[in-house]
């Protein structure tokens, strides 16, 4: 769905807290013009809607030409940015440089060129602190730009300090900009594809990964630079299922907040990024001790005013927080737990409906779709996964298009629907071999659903003892873990040779496990 102005509009007005509203209000009365008086009208009609109707706002408020209607929309949405501004300078060290900045151009500009060089010697003091080179960059430029100028009786000294600076800096950000362009485009490719489906697959990504690398990667310093350099290594050995390397570098990311502990509130993003991706290293690698208690430690981190600062941070803390949750229940086995949290994590996907994108909200229908495969519910999966096969505009996710295609014929083959099977393999089959999404696990998943439910119950026990010999050892090629990773077809298989839950088969595996 494409936005138009008045969409984005009724999101930012929407988005605003009591406190951010009330400020709002004392902001715009302070001047109490006519036309400032019109707009608290105008946002008041808003935000008392709970879907954007214009022709509902044009009846309310009657006494608004349609043109001046479109004005005031405009000048309320930046009077709403100017009020967030002023509010929430204090509290993002973004939006101080860029006030101090300001302000130096202003004074500057009213030929006050020595407060404006002390104001720009602290912002760039703060920049430094806080690794913002960005900023250093600007402050620098424009320190430049007045001692060319104008003779402000600055020493030789410091004016060769400030060029030398320029060049280093210039250099650094050269640096990170490689490296979060690397770390961009990876995630790109694993958003679009999921995992390495094959060697063709792997060549290609192992080959643009050592072409993008700079060349002096391991010899880096900052932050940003390192932050940067271990979410390529993350990316790059998730999508090799490398699960080793993808832990070793989630680890080095979190490790890079306890060197500079500064920079949690700061970069407070990518820290939740960070913890999220520590989770899921634990989760394919099964550490459930390490799980439960980076877990804890996560949970505990929400509850501080860092983790609340911001809409962004709130939400994704608990949509990281609760697929932890949901992960829990699906590596050890308790299903039942995962199906009762189900509908507080939908309702929490709701309440932060404008902050959550389409990929988030399609990794969970997955997830909660193999809760209800685990705990039984076929049908209840089956609508899960209707959600991900029939919605899904944007091209996301080939790989979980493949496996709910899949897992949706397994909820059929369970539920004993016999007369759509055949053509439903079929039309499976042609999909995943169009995506290149055919492994050796799904050829046998296949050649097992064809002919299987054409079996007698005495023979069906030894068609399923010879697929899990088929299959079984494949557990640990790196080819074809990721069909295990989306679908326990091992545990699913197991529990029905042995005739008892999966969910049990699965549980027993965890209490036998050395990293309980």
């Amino acid at each position: 769905m494409l936005y138009n102005f008045s969409d984005t509009l009724f999101q930012l007005i929407h988005s605003l807290e009591k406190s951010e509203k009330r400020h709002f209000k004392l902001y715009i009365k302070r001047s109490s013009s006519k036309e400032d008086l019109k707009i608290i009208r105008l946002f008041d009609a808003i935000d008392r809607q709970s879907e954007y109707d214009e022709k509902q706002l044009l009846k309310t408020l009657s006494d608004f030409t349609k043109p001046q209607f479109s004005n005031l929309k405009t000048h309320l949405y930046k009077q709403l940015l100017a009020s967030l501004r002023l509010l929430k300078t204090n509290d993002n060290i973004d939006l101080k440089l860029s006030e101090h900045l300001d302000n130096a151009r202003l004074l500057y500009n009213k030929g006050l060129k020595i407060q404006s060089l002390h104001i720009l010697e602290r912002a760039k003091e703060m920049a430094r602190a806080n690794q913002k080179m960005n900023f250093l960059v600007q402050a620098i430029s424009l320190e430049k730009k007045i001692e060319t100028l104008h003779i402000t009786r600055s020493s030789l000294e410091k004016t060769e300090e400030m060029a030398s600076e320029a060049i280093a800096i210039s250099e650094h950000i050269d640096r990170v900009t490689r490296l979060s362009n690397l770390a961009l485009l990876l995630y790109r490719w694993y958003i679009k594809n999921g995992h390495a489906r094959n060697v063709e697959d792997e060549k290609g990504i192992r080959k643009f990964f050592k072409e993008s690398l700079p060349a002096n990667a391991n010899a880096i310093t900052g932050f940003y630079e390192k932050l940067y350099l271990y979410q390529s290594y993350c990316w790059y050995s998730f999508i090799r299922q490398d699960f080793l390397m993808y832990y070793r570098y989630s680890q080095k990311w979190i490790e890079l907040y306890k060197e500079h502990e500064v920079m949690v509130a700061v970069e407070t993003g990518h820290y939740i990024k960070g913890m999220h991706t520590v989770l899921n290293a634990h989760f394919d690698l099964r550490n459930f001790k390490n799980f439960s208690i980076t877990l804890r430690q996560f949970e505990e981190f929400a509850k501080t005013p860092i983790a609340n600062q911001h809409d962004n941070f709130r939400t994704h803390t608990s949509i990281y927080i609760n697929s932890a949750k949901i992960n829990w229940c699906l590596m050890t086995g308790n299903f039942k737990e995962g199906v009762s949290i189900v509908p507080e994590i939908e309702n929490k996907l709701k309440e932060y409906a404008l902050f959550v994108d389409n990929h988030r909200i399609v990794v969970f229908n997955y997830k909660f779709a193999s809760l209800y495969f685990g705990d039984g519910n076929y049908s209840r999966a089956i609508d899960y996964l209707h959600k991900i096969i029939n919605d899904n505009p944007y091209g996301l996710r080939n790989d979980l298009q493949c496996y709910a295609r899949l897992m949706h014929l397994l909820c059929h083959y369970e539920l004993g629907n016999e007369e759509i099977l055949e053509p439903l393999i079929k039309s499976v089959y042609r999909f995943m071999a169009k995506l290149k999404n055919l492994t050796i696990v799904e050829e046998a998943i296949f050649s097992f659903l064809r002919h299987s439910f054409k079996l007698k119950p005495q023979q069906l026990q030894s068609e399923l003892k010879d697929f899990l010999k088929k299959i079984k050892h494949l557990e640990k090629n790196r080819f074809e873990t990721r069909s295990f990773a989306y679908l326990d077809i091992i545990s699913w298989l197991e529990s029905k040779i042995e005739g008892r839950p999966v969910g049990e088969i699965i549980h027993q595996k965890y209490l036998n496990s050395p990293h309980k």
